[in-house]
């Protein structure tokens, strides 16, 4: 037991391992722990290189006393940033995109950070990204400093330093695996590297999300913009690649889709009694779809990194499950749709075509609405109506880019989605919905003439 603290600083660390029990149960021949995060004070893993970061920033002399901390997080980052910044006396303003949940953000400005939310679906270059907007501030703001959790590799020294020797002494020396998420890879190349420091045969294996460019980057040395399109999970996978993301640490990537993790988060609760996170149901079901590799002689640690009330309005929230189609239900499916021919695959133009091209490409296949790319990332749609008042506007806009009259992206969602549920996306202004079968990696549209056929 740890002595009385002197502050809630000192009692960051030390998590729980708890075996898991009823999930893998007939399943994982390997014996399965999970190391519980949601006990350090901010309920999460990022305490640990929240304080590390502050700490080394402050002996370097870029964190000046009164100063502010600047920050692009997803809310847990921030949350440790946050309660370090209450207790050494600094301010925080901290960007965030519009996919983390609502009670992230509320929780970060319980400790008196200011946040700013940016959109999702943005390139990281792009000046409303969340990256840019922390970078731009950082320029405006005096006596500020960047965290920059991507980047700043005292992220990873953190969890070589605490998240690795703590594994490695609570199963004395006996992990095998280590299956943890990635997003800014600080824990997988932190932790990683001190375990195979110690023992050079376990394997670390990286859980990715479609939508992440990681596993293609680690398995063909690709930086593929194509791999990247929006996706619900939070915490892991990125559009970019991270500085503390040390790929000849991580031995493997799984990918795991949104629903299954969704399901799998709901499931770590009601079976395990342990109310964890989103990215803690990807590792899961990570590891479950990698139950082949393991045999009775191995001990697998799995990182449960955050914890579950931060995702109380979303996986815990059965209209919203309802909604994204994660709950099962009867009925028709889009993957019916596909197998019946009635959707076809998707058609896209490059945003910088112009929009004579895009006339084209719908007049040659009878297109009603095509999507719209920058370097193959999904950044936007056209449809016969917008298409048909701009020209008539102004016929000279057929020689601009198609960028320049685009609307937003339609929503991607799974191909197990029910049709009852597609029929309420569709709308006058969403016109498509997009599918995608993230077994073949294959995209398929979805349209209103497409439901009205079937229902």
């Amino acid at each position: 037991m740890k002595p009385i603290c002197d502050t809630i600083l000192d009692a960051i660390g030390d998590t729980p391992m708890v075996r898991i029990n009823t999930i893998t149960k007939g399943l994982v021949s390997a014996t399965v722990l999970a190391k519980i995060e949601t006990f350090n004070p901010g309920n999460s893993i990022k305490d640990r290189m929240a304080v590390k970061m502050i700490e080394d920033a402050e002996r370097a002399g870029l964190l000046k006393p009164g100063g502010t901390i600047i920050e692009g997080t997803s809310g847990n980052t921030g949350m440790g940033l946050a309660i370090a910044a209450v207790v050494k006396g600094y301010k925080c303003i901290f960007t965030t995109t519009d996919k983390q949940s609502k009670e992230k953000v509320d929780a970060l400005k319980a400790f008196g950070a200011e946040v700013i939310v940016c959109p999702t679906n943005v390139d990281p270059e792009d000046p409303r990204s969340y990256y840019s907007v922390s970078s731009r501030l950082v320029e405006q703001t005096p006596n500020s400093w960047k965290a920059n959790q991507y980047d700043n590799l005292s992220n990873s020294a953190a969890h070589y330093e605490q998240t690795g020797p703590e594994i490695w002494e609570q199963t004395g020396g006996r992990i095998t695996h280590l299956v943890v998420g990635v997003g800014t890879g600080g824990t997988a190349t932190g932790a990683g590297r001190y375990l195979k420091e110690q023992n050079p045969a376990i394997k670390v294996w990286g859980i990715d999300t479609y939508g992440s460019v990681f596993k293609k980057y680690k398995e063909a040395g690709v930086f593929d913009k194509h791999e990247i399109y929006p996706y619900i999970t939070e915490g892991i996978g990125e559009d970019f690649l991270p500085k503390n993301v040390d790929f000849s640490i991580i031995d493997h990537f799984e990918k795991v889709t949104d629903k299954d993790a969704a399901i799998m988060t709901r499931r770590i609760a009601r079976e395990e009694g342990i109310f964890a996170g989103n990215s803690a149901g990807s590792a899961m079901a990570g590891l479950l779809q990698l139950r082949d590799r393991f045999d009775e002689r191995d001990l697998v640690v799995v990182i449960f990194s955050d914890h579950g009330s931060r995702y109380l309005g979303k996986m815990f929230d059965d209209d919203w499950m309802r909604e994204k189609g994660f709950l099962e239900g009867s009925g028709m499916t889009a993957r019916d749709l596909v197998a019946a021919g009635v959707s076809g695959e998707l058609c896209s133009i490059e945003s910088n075509e112009p929009v004579e091209h895009a006339v084209v490409l719908m007049s040659e296949h009878d297109f009603s609405q095509i999507s719209i790319t920058r370097e193959k990332r999904l950044v936007g749609s056209l449809n016969e109506a917008r298409l048909y008042a701009e020209l008539v506007r102004s016929p000279a806009v057929k020689r601009e880019p198609v960028e320049s009259i685009m609307l937003p992206a339609f929503p991607f969602v799974d191909i197990s989605t029910p049709v009852d549920l597609l029929s309420t996306m569709i709308t006058p202004e969403n016109p498509a919905v997009l599918v995608r079968d993230f077994k073949t990696e294959k995209t398929f549209i979805i349209t209103r003439s497409d439901l009205i056929r079937v229902l």
